[in-house]
């Protein structure tokens, strides 16, 4: 059941990439944004060298601005950034 927390997409920035470089402009990978979170499926759109837009393959609760998002291939670590904004339908999330 989806509900009003839970969104399909989110803009993160200050990405870092532990090779030093992003692995594409666009690429699936899976992703967590919080400790312990089951992995969950994404697309990486990077839109510039600090900017990227992250769609889910699933809705995903509570995704909170200030909070990280980071990659994974398997359990290799890519990367990650800060979260911006989160959104549902191209809404974006406003949780307070």
């Amino acid at each position: 059941m989806i509900t009003l927390l839970d969104g399909d997409e989110l803009d993160a920035s200050g990405l870092s990439w532990a090779t030093g470089h992003q692995p594409g402009t666009e690429f699936h990978v899976t992703a967590k944004f919080r400790y312990r979170q089951a992995d969950t499926g994404v697309t990486v759109h990077v839109l510039d060298a600090d900017h990227a837009k992250v769609t889910f393959d699933e809705p995903v609760r509570a995704i909170t601005p200030g909070q990280a998002v980071v990659f994974y291939d398997g359990e290799e670590c890519l990367g990650g950034g800060t979260i911006d904004a989160a959104y549902s339908e191209a809404k974006q999330l406003q949780y307070v």
